[in-house]
């Protein structure tokens, strides 16, 4: 018992001294309090506080001293100096004890703004020791806790600004200017000075929402007090206030806290817009928001905050929310308006922020642009009785000049974004769908502008951009004829949708993807790049397209009548006939029509013949029966075909289907046409080729012609690329020129029972120009595992049994691609690739590529890749002003990087190739330059794919060159490559 009792005894003695010493500091504090309550000088004060101050920190007291007067001078000096032990276990009974509490609410009781004076700046002092350094910061920021966000204190200093004002301070004092901004600026840099590990409600989103929230709950209890003294100057009281509370809401902005401040903006104007209209009214009016006293401070909210990066910053998240949340149009109207329309009324600033930025260079979804046009353009709510009796305002017709003059101009589609102009357009027409006739015709202008960009936007081969021209056309032929809408395309309807696709509440839709990445040819794509499906998308009859209208007449009176009364009758003999009829089946049979005809359709044998009646206009049933046998006729390979195969190329690109087709029947003969090229070319190469480069750039051709031409050369190389031929079985005795490849086989002579030959890969190669083969053959007596023979073989070849697929497109790629370099460069004899025509020069850029993706790792790929670097490379061409042509470079660009084999690239700078090196470093550098600063979304996208593909590719050859480097034959890499550089090394 005894050891117990002084094994414990030790314990209960240190737990009674902590407490003890607790009481002491509890006592100490309270005789500070005393002592400042009591006090009748500063002196008194500061001898009080340091009395508490000295026991926990270590006080310089002949500093404090300094600054008061005897007898507090002499008291300060002879208080008791502590050792490091001493304070600490004071400092620990302080901060653990009843006296932080207590000394935390006295210090509390001053008013918050000297509170964030005093403690805020103490946030950022270099010069508190190590070990102090956690205590310290830790007790400031639970000081600010309490105050500013427990205790409401920005509440407060609302209130306190306001009361200021209202007991005759002087609003217009520099000083008290100043002193605001002082303590704005300081609120809003606490969550910037807060250590990193300190509480998580003094990091930015949970502090600016506990700050905002007080801030508008402050201004609007600011205001209610206001409107209920009459005595009150209202300009004089709420200068303070609304200058206070625009300094905190700017800096919150700028923080990056715009989100915040927006997600409590929103809920509570909303509340104050429901508490405006009165429980028997269900529609909203100015009047009724004005007599309410609190939308004084929303009124006067955004020009309060004087800073115009910050009013931007709101009002596009505000509009980015809003429509997040869809709300509906009525009450995001009134939201704006109430923010907005007295700033709006007032100051030039706020007025170029709606009209030029939000309208010209901004993008937001299609509900934010509706908003916006009714509140600073149109100045009505949406969806009203007023809306349609208001007549149009001076700044609706200004607005609408400026935006239909920008949009009209060639340069602006070339220069902006896809989206850009999706959103101008879309402006465009939600303001035409408010226009009259009469209204229409007092306008400057609009009519020339409106068909100079409806003619700009056909031409393009974008589909998109010519979607817009006709959405344009369509609601401007509304307003000229109601009863006539112009429609431009059958697919156009008659409810026009402005979102085009791009406009939605989600974001900008990202582009397709560019062109894969392959290491090695394939037959056939299993998923065709998305790139291709874009530069493809344009059809060889589109710089032709027309203005189609169709006209909706009404039906005749009589004609409705007439059926009326003789549908019960027409309905009892349908009914009547199904009776009679319904023993027979083979009334319930439609008889076939379609080939009574056959007989008198003439049937081609000779291709001549074919050419002759495709060369006469007069006899459109000719000219259909000849396009119906070409393709059928050249794939047969007659041997006439080398020697007429000229001539019929040139008679097939000078037909017109349009005039001999039947009406609806020009797509499927423009099909048939394009077929029957590409035969001629799969099936005659040279000779076609010949005639079809010297056609692309003549004079007696249009651009429709042009097109054809490279579509069916396009087609072509990719069908010369794919060419398969069937294997059957094996003969003996075959001819070197026999289709066959068994010259290219070992012979099937052996033991009875051998198997079939099968090739077999190299082990450990990626792409080998050789090739093995191996069969299996009986096992002699007394073996038990069969054994393999293999022997010579050329060529990475199937199972000779099934179908055998071979690239013939290599032979006849620089007949494809060199003739046509030569000339696009050129203006001359109605040719202008470079200007006018440059669909013809996206279209061929991209066939350039096709090609090289043609022959992917083969060395003709090597041979013609410089030949197409010099075309891209062209400034007219990489930075043509079209988007439609960058686009088909970038194609091209990244056909070149997956059709060169990696140790061709190796091996050229090996050899000191500066021609390759410089043209792939080209390619990086403009590749980075698009991505970065191209307008045309669909660019970016392709060249960063691009970029992909340049550092595989780098990455390949880098590969190549240590392989080289350690090869059997011992052979050294020259000392001169280390000055090239190898391409993309700086990104690797």
């Amino acid at each position: 018992m005894a050891s117990t009792r002084s094994s414990s005894s030790p314990s209960r003695g240190a737990g009674d001294g902590k407490k003890r010493l607790e009481a002491l500091a509890l006592d100490r504090v309270a005789e500070a309090a005393d002592a400042v309550a009591s006090a009748a000088s500063a002196g008194e004060v500061v001898r009080a506080i340091h009395a508490v101050a000295s026991l926990l920190f270590p006080v310089d007291s002949e500093a404090v001293a300094g600054t008061v007067e005897e007898p507090f001078r002499s008291q300060i000096v002879e208080a008791v100096t502590l050792s490091n032990d001493e304070r600490e276990s004071w400092r620990c009974a302080f901060y653990h004890g009843p006296a932080f509490p207590t000394m935390s609410k006295i210090l509390l009781g001053r008013p918050p703004t000297e509170v964030i004076q005093a403690l805020v700046p103490a946030l950022s002092e270099k010069e508190v020791s190590k070990e102090d350094h956690r205590t310290f910061f830790s007790n400031l920021e639970r000081l600010l806790i309490l105050c500013l966000l427990d205790n409401k204190g920005v509440f407060q200093i609302v209130v306190d600004f306001t009361l200021s004002n209202k007991h005759g301070e002087d609003t217009h004092n520099p000083d008290k200017t100043i002193f605001v901004s002082r303590v704005a600026q300081l609120l809003a840099s606490v969550p910037d000075k807060a250590r990193l590990g300190a509480s998580a409600a003094l990091t930015s989103p949970s502090f600016f929402k506990h700050v905002v929230s007080q801030l508008l709950a402050g201004a609007e209890a600011a205001t209610i007090e206001l409107a209920a003294d009459k005595e009150a100057n209202e300009h004089c009281v709420l200068s303070s206030m609304f200058h206070f509370v625009g300094e905190v809401l700017s800096r919150v902005c700028r923080r990056g806290s715009t989100g915040i401040l927006v997600a409590e903006l929103i809920p509570k104007i909303r509340n104050h817009l429901h508490r405006c209209v009165p429980p028997d009214h269900r529609a909203i009016s100015p009047e009724m928001i004005q007599h309410v006293c609190q939308s004084q401070f929303w009124f006067n909210m955004v020009e309060a905050m004087r800073d115009q990066h910050s009013i931007e910053r709101l009002t596009e998240e505000l509009l980015r929310q809003l429509a997040s949340q869809h709300i509906s149009d009525e009450e995001a109207y009134w939201i704006l308006w109430t923010l907005f329309n007295q700033s709006f009324k007032r100051l030039t600033v706020m007025r170029a922020m709606f009209v030029d930025k939000f309208l010209l260079w901004k993008t937001f979804p299609l509900c934010c642009l509706r908003w916006i046009l009714h509140c600073t353009v149109f100045e009505c709510p949406p969806n009203s009785t007023t809306e349609i009796l208001m007549q149009r305002t001076p700044n609706f017709f200004g607005i609408l000049q400026s935006l239909i003059s920008i949009w009209s101009k060639k340069e602006f589609i070339q220069s902006y974004s896809v989206e850009q102009q999706a959103y101008i357009t879309a402006a465009i027409g939600l303001c035409l769908e408010k226009l009259t006739k009469k209204e229409l015709e007092t306008t400057k202008d609009v009519l020339n502008s409106i068909l100079q960009g409806v003619s700009c936007r056909l031409e393009s081969p974008i589909d998109l951009i010519r979607k817009m021209a006709n959405a344009v056309a369509l609601t401007f032929s509304k307003i000229v004829d109601p009863k006539n809408p112009l429609y431009l395309d059958d697919n156009c309807c008659e409810i026009v949708d402005w979102d085009f696709g791009v406009l939605s509440l989600k974001e900008i839709k990202a582009p397709l993807d560019a062109v894969e990445s392959k290491t090695k040819p394939k037959a056939h794509e299993n998923k065709r790049n998305a790139i291709e499906k874009k530069a493809k998308a344009i059809k060889h009859d589109i710089p032709d397209v027309r203005a189609k209208i169709v006209e909706i007449n009404s039906i005749d009176h009589d004609q409705m009548s007439d059926t009326a009364t003789n549908g019960q009758f027409e309905e009892e003999c349908d009914e009547e006939s199904m009776n009679m009829d319904a023993h027979s089946d083979s009334s319930l049979e439609p008889y076939d029509l379609s080939d009574d005809d056959t007989d008198l359709q003439k049937k081609f044998s000779h291709l001549s013949d074919l050419a002759a009646a495709l060369r006469k206009p007069d006899d459109p049933d000719g000219v259909e029966n000849a396009l119906n046998y070409a393709e059928k006729l050249v794939r047969a390979s007659p041997d006439e075909l080398r020697y007429n195969s000229g001539d019929l190329v040139r008679a097939l690109v000078h037909v017109r289907c349009s005039d001999v087709a039947m009406e609806g029947e020009e797509d499927s003969a423009e099909e048939k046409r394009q077929k029957a090229l590409v035969a001629l070319l799969v099936t005659c190469p040279f000779e076609s080729l010949d005639v079809l480069t010297k056609l692309l750039y003549s004079s007696s051709v249009d651009i429709g012609q042009r097109i054809l031409i490279i579509d069916a050369m396009t087609e072509a190389a990719q069908e010369l690329a794919e060419t398969k031929t069937v294997k059957t079985e094996q003969r003996r005795g075959n001819l070197i020129t026999d289709t066959s490849p068994s010259w290219l086989v070992p012979s099937n002579i052996g033991p009875p029972g051998a198997g079939p030959w099968r090739e077999v890969s190299e082990p450990g190669t990626l792409l080998s120009w050789s090739h093995r083969y191996e069969r299996e053959v009986p096992s002699k007596s007394g073996q038990l595992k069969s054994g393999k023979s293999r022997k010579w073989g050329l060529g990475k070849a199937k199972d000779l049994q099934v179908e055998w697929s071979k690239n013939r497109f290599p032979l006849y790629a620089a007949a494809f691609m060199l003739p046509v370099m030569q000339g696009y460069d050129k203006r001359s004899h109605g040719v202008d690739l470079l200007n006018r025509d440059f669909v013809v020069l996206g279209k061929l850029i991209y066939m350039l590529g096709i090609c090289m993706k043609s022959m992917a790792m083969h060395p003709e790929a090597s041979a013609l890749a410089p030949a197409l670097l010099d075309t891209i490379r062209s400034r007219d061409v990489s930075r043509h002003a079209e988007a439609y042509v960058r686009r088909s470079a970038l194609f091209a660009a990244s056909c070149i990087l997956i059709s060169l084999h990696p140790s061709y690239v190796a091996s050229s700078l090996i050899e000191g190739n500066q021609d390759i090196s410089t043209g792939l470093e080209w390619i990086r550098t403009w590749a980075l330059q698009v991505a970065e600063a191209d307008p045309d979304t669909e660019c970016t996208s392709m060249a960063m794919t691009c970029l992909r593909l340049h550092s595989e590719m780098a990455l390949q050859t880098s590969r190549a060159l240590e392989s080289a480097d350690h090869s059997k034959t011992g052979r050294a890499i020259p000392s001169k490559l280390d000055s090239i550089i190898l391409p993309f090394g700086n990104m690797m």
